[in-house]
């Protein structure tokens, strides 16, 4: 079974691993978000209670 044989495909995963990692993941961070998050200011609003009809 040559698939279980990892001698050709080890160096093609570890080739590709490091061109994703020096060359494409530099270029990809890059890029700012479109919405980059922003400081939302946490206020509680005060809620009422549900009426139920039947009680």
């Amino acid at each position: 079974m040559p698939q279980l044989n990892p001698n050709p495909w080890f160096l093609t995963l570890l080739m590709s691993w490091t061109i994703f990692s020096l060359i494409f993941q530099p270029k990809l961070l890059q890029f700012t978000t479109t919405n980059p998050p922003s400081n939302m200011n946490l206020t509680t609003t005060k809620t009422t209670s549900w009426i139920w009809p039947w009680t």
